[in-house]
This record gives C-alpha cells, sequence and structure tokens, in this order.
C-alpha cells in the first residue's frame, strides 16, 4: 500500500502543506468574541433592566441598611437600604447612553474634521491639526467641570463634554488614515482626474477607513464609560435619584470599612464594561490593521 509521500514522489509533485488561517485573524477573532461577550452582557443587562429589576432601584429603607446577601437582596443593601442587584442593573443604562453619544458627538465632529485636514492644501491642513493639537490638550473631565457649572450637572452636559474632548483624537487618527489613502493609485488617479473633494472623501476615503473608525469608537466608548463613571463619583454626571456605578461608588466610600462589598459589585460593573471594549477594540484592531500581522 503507498503512503502519500510515496504516492507523491511516484507522481514527480511536490507535497503541498496544509494550508492554516492566518495568525492574526485567529487571534483577532479571540478577541473580538472575549470582547463581544462581555459587551452583550453590558447590554443584556441594560435591557432586561428596562423590563424588570429585582426590587425598586430607587426605593430606600431604614430597617434594611448595609444588608449582606440574601435571597431577597441579592447583592445587599446600601447605606440608605437600596437593593445594590437593581442598582447595578439598572445603572447599566447610563454608561451605554453617555458611551454612544459620547461616540456620535465626538466621531460627527472628529471624522469630518480630519478628513477635511488631510484634503485642504498643505498649508491649511497644518494649521487645522495646529488647533486641533490646542484642543486636544485640554481635558474632557476640565471641559466637564466647566459645562457643569455653567449649564448644571446633568447626563447632556457630560455627554457633550466628553464628545468634545474625544473629537480631536479622533480627527487626528481620521487625518492619518486619509492621507494614507490620498497616496494610493486609484486615489490619485481620481484627483487627476478632476474629481472634487467631496467625491474623493465619499467614495474613496470613508469606505478605507472604516475599520479604523470602528476602532477608535470601541476605545471612545471604553474610555467614556471610565470617564462616566469618574464625574458620576464626583458628582458631575448623571444626578440623583436615577441610578449611576460612579455614583455608587461614591456613596460607598462612606461605609467601606463596615460594608466592603458595596464598593465591589458596582466596580466590577464598570470594569467588566470597560475590559469588554477594550478587547473588543483590540481584536477589531488586529483584524483591520495588517500591520499588526508582523508584530506577533
Amino acid at each position: 500500500m503507498s503512503t502519500p509521500e510515496t504516492a507523491s514522489s511516484t507522481t514527480g509533485e511536490t507535497p503541498q502543506p496544509a494550508q492554516r488561517p492566518p495568525r492574526r485573524r485567529r487571534a483577532g477573532t479571540g478577541l473580538i468574541i472575549a470582547g463581544g461577550t462581555l459587551v452583550g452582557l453590558v447590554v443584556l443587562m441594560a435591557l432586561v433592566s428596562l423590563v424588570w429589576t429585582p426590587q425598586d432601584p430607587t426605593a430606600t429603607g431604614a430597617t434594611n441598611r448595609l444588608e449582606g446577601p440574601s435571597a431577597e437582596h441579592w447583592l445587599g443593601t446600601d447605606g440608605l437600604g437600596r437593593d445594590i442587584a437593581s442598582m447595578v442593573l439598572a445603572g447599566s443604562r447610563v454608561p451605554l447612553l453617555v458611551g454612544l453619544g459620547t461616540v456620535c458627538v465626538g466621531f460627527l465632529i472628529g471624522v469630518p474634521y480630519g478628513i477635511a485636514a488631510a484634503l485642504t492644501e498643505r498649508g491649511a491642513g497644518l494649521w487645522m491639526m495646529r488647533g486641533n493639537d490646542i484642543a486636544q490638550a485640554f481635558p474632557a473631565l476640565l471641559l466637564a467641570i466647566i459645562l457643569a457649572a455653567v449649564f448644571g450637572v446633568s447626563t447632556g452636559t457630560a455627554v457633550i463634554a466628553l464628545g468634545l474632548g474625544l473629537a480631536p483624537g479622533v480627527a487626528r487618527v481620521v487625518r492619518s488614515g486619509t492621507l494614507q489613502v490620498l497616496s494610493r493609485d486609484y486615489a490619485l488617479a481620481a484627483r487627476a482626474a478632476g474629481r472634487g473633494s467631496i467625491y474623493l472623501a465619499l467614495r474613496h476615503v470613508l469606505p478605507n477607513i472604516r475599520g479604523i473608525i470602528i476602532v477608535q469608537a470601541t476605545v471612545g466608548f471604553a474610555i467614556a464609560v471610565l470617564a462616566e463613571a469618574a464625574l458620576s463619583f464626583l458628582g458631575l454626571g448623571t444626578p440623583p435619584p436615577t441610578p449611576s456605578w460612579g455614583r455608587m461608588l461614591q456613596d460607598a466610600q462612606s461605609v467601606l470599612n463596615i460594608a466592603p462589598l458595596t464598593v465591589l459589585w458596582p466596580g466590577m460593573a464598570v470594569a467588566i464594561t470597560v475590559l469588554g471594549f477594550n478587547l473588543l477594540g483590540d481584536g477589531l484592531r488586529d483584524r483591520f490593521d495588517p500591520r499588526m500581522e508582523r508584530t506577533r
């Protein structure tokens, strides 16, 4: 009986090694699955909280303050007697809303600005980016404090402040990607044919930088979730009585020595959400950026 080696030598054909999927794609897929699972869990929590929570997340009770986990209160109660499990579930809506709003505001400003800076003449484009650098040097949290002092503390104020803080970084990344697209043959041919800037942006630039935009959106979402928790912790985010993970951490600070679990649950919720979006962003970066293949 002939083996595959002898058969190939008899026919004179060189045996071909089995094709394996690219390592970059496999690594990116694993990160996407892990990050997508964590993000999906948080989204599921938010959807469930719209129709059901174990208890009323805003109801207080003087007789059941700082209770441990039980059949009635799955994760215990806080210093005001509120059910922590219900607050964690209901609080998942705020970071998702703030993250989505922040990404929308930041990308509606940053993407057109970055493309315009790359498409304009060299001198004007450089001046646009110098202005972008000045805006990027201004901290988003400081902007949130100023807006909260002027317009009052609200979720909308936090969204606008964080979105404006995200836009300069998005503009810089988008400009870099746009310049790479404009240096390719099809973009040079379109320019030689007299195509305008709007045609180049819609026909060539946006379809070829969509991977960059998606990756930056997931990273910006994670930053917004963490920043919203920080603002709520400082009392500048979502006002009470709406449940918020950051304000839960702030309320638990005074009873940390008595009931440390009151800090654990909202802290884990913030960590899982940020980790999920970061893993998802890393996986998408591996998938869309071919240069990552050479670094692994």
